[in-house]
């Protein structure tokens, strides 16, 4: 999955974008309105100043401690340049020492007075009433030569005496500008911190759904074995534990799927074979229990004629009893296959550890690998797990072992035998037959190779011919009756999976496939 598209990033980003845009909307909103805001609180505040004087000088006298101590506090924390004079503009109380400049910004407001140009005219600084009363006016002033703003306020008090205040505007756009360079600097350092608890955060929330989607995949391609562990109260655990019970869910309806599909092909088949071979049984039997019967025939008639010699009549006996133990392996055998051919051993599809059971059969043929002093290499470090009937597998690879360590030649110092298992994605046949459930499958090859000389091309296509022997002499010295590789065909055909056989110059490798689980 493409990182850019994971829920992860994209609430990171959310977040991100909805933090700088509050940001960004905190920084239009200081531009825009900050200085009128900034210019309602400044005259609030010289109005304020203008009443706390007014009462002031109705409470103390001028001359007195408490006023010039209450006077000057109002100034300072108001910022104020202040004057209040009589009729005769007379200087009564001051906060600095720019009494007479404050008097001349009194004479402008009450004669509307140019101090520039001598004469009564419109004064060239720019003023703006922002509000008046009967007791005062207040005036917004924009000095052009002072390149400063002033918020100027005038009027009488309730004494009859007359007061003029100031306090200067012209930092507010700085002010402003300032206000917004930290702002952006605070919110600069806020998105980096905030991008990083946003990312942990988030992180530890989608990590269960990033679980989820792993396990859906896993689904998808019938692998049922991944479970959610990850726990928890919430909604994405709930989902989590319903997704466990919907995997072994799937897992068992598919094993009913495999277990109806392969009888339904089973009994397609079976009508078409029934006829033709009961006819190449009897024909079979026929003929490879004519050689056994003649032999017991011919030395039960020989102990008949009483023989002298007691080694003699052993010999006869151990002969009919080989033999008869033979036939008895032979019809045994022919039983299993016909059972098989005429499919009426029952299919049981299961998922099972096949890397167990070709340990298990190694370990039961080990008398035999050590008589025949043959060395078994197989790779068991993998477990590979199967979609198949266990006991049909079982016999398939059983055959194929047993006929490995009959034929075993040594190759070089000794004999050997390898066994491999190998997963392959998908089957060879033409993708243009295939289902979808087909090309989903994955299909594990197991394969016995043994040293020995390679099997003759001519006899290649006939090995799974019943009763079928490349070498008799040799398979007669084992008990082999030539039925073995025919069950394999017969179980392959039953499991609809491939089979087969390649040749190499220092042995011979017999191979089937299964389903990989």
């Amino acid at each position: 999955m493409d990182r850019r598209h994971s829920i992860r990033t994209n609430f990171s980003l959310i977040f991100l974008g909805l933090l700088i845009s509050t940001i960004g909307l905190i920084l239009l909103i200081n531009n825009l309105f900050l200085e009128d805001y900034y210019l309602s609180y400044q005259k609030k505040r010289i109005i304020e100043g203008y009443r706390a004087i007014d009462r002031l000088l109705n409470t103390f006298s001028t001359d007195s401690d408490e006023f010039k101590t209450e006077f000057s506090r109002v100034c300072s924390a108001g910022n104020f340049s202040v004057a209040v004079v009589n009729q005769g503009l007379t200087i009564i109380a001051s906060s600095s020492g720019n009494e007479d400049f404050l008097v001349k910004r009194l004479l402008e407001y009450v004669f509307d007075y140019n101090e520039y140009s001598g004469s009564s005219e419109k004064p060239k600084k720019k003023k703006t009433v922002i509000a008046k009363t009967d007791e005062y006016e207040l005036t917004m002033m924009d000095d052009p030569k002072m390149k400063m703003g002033y918020l100027d306020l005038w009027g009488t008090l309730s004494d009859g005496l007359i007061i003029i205040m100031r306090v200067p505007l012209s930092g507010i756009q700085d002010s402003v500008w300032i206000s917004n360079r930290f702002t952006s600097y605070v919110g600069l350092f806020m998105a980096l911190i905030s991008g990083l608890i946003i990312w942990i955060v988030t992180g530890r929330v989608t990590r269960p759904i990033q679980e989820l989607a792993a396990i859906s995949k896993k689904m998808a391609n019938l692998d049922f074995n991944a479970r959610y562990e990850s726990g928890g109260k919430n909604e994405i655990a709930e989902l989590g534990n319903n997704i466990n019970i919907l995997s072994q869910t799937l897992e068992k309806t598919i094993s009913d799927l495999h277990t109806v599909n392969n009888e339904l092909k089973r009994d397609i088949e079976k009508k078409e074979q029934i006829d033709s071979m009961r006819i190449e049984f009897i024909s079979n039997v026929t003929h490879e229990l004519k050689t056994p019967i003649a032999l017991i025939q011919g030395y039960a008639e020989g102990l008949k004629d009483e023989i002298e010699e007691p080694e003699n009549r052993d010999f006869y006996c151990d002969v009919i009893i080989d033999e008869a133990g033979k036939m008895n392996r032979m019809v045994m055998n022919l039983l299993r296959l016909n059972q098989l051919e005429f499919g009426e051993a029952e299919i049981r599809m299961e998922r099972f550890n096949l890397t167990e059971l070709i340990k298990n059969c190694i370990h039961s043929a080990d008398i035999m690998l050590k008589s025949d002093n043959i060395n078994v290499s197989f790779d068991e470090e993998e477990q590979v797990f199967v979609w198949s009937d266990e006991l049909r597998t079982e016999e398939v690879f059983m055959n194929y072992f047993i006929n490995a360590i009959h034929h075993a030649a040594p190759a070089g110092d000794m004999k050997r035998i390898e066994i491999k298992h190998k997963l392959s994605q998908g089957r060879e046949d033409d993708e243009k037959n295939l289902n979808i459930a087909d090309k989903l499958k994955s299909i594990v090859r197991i394969s016995v190779f043994n040293t020995g000389s390679p099997i003759p091309e001519e006899s290649i296509e006939r090995l799974w011919d019943k009763f079928y022997k490349v070498d008799k002499a040799r398979t007669r010295e084992y008990g082999g009756s030539g039925i073995g590789l025919s069950i394999v065909k017969a179980n392959m055909n039953a499991l609809n999976h491939d089979f087969g056989v390649i040749n190499y110059e220092n042995g011979v490798e017999f191979w089937f496939e299964l389903d990989a689980a």
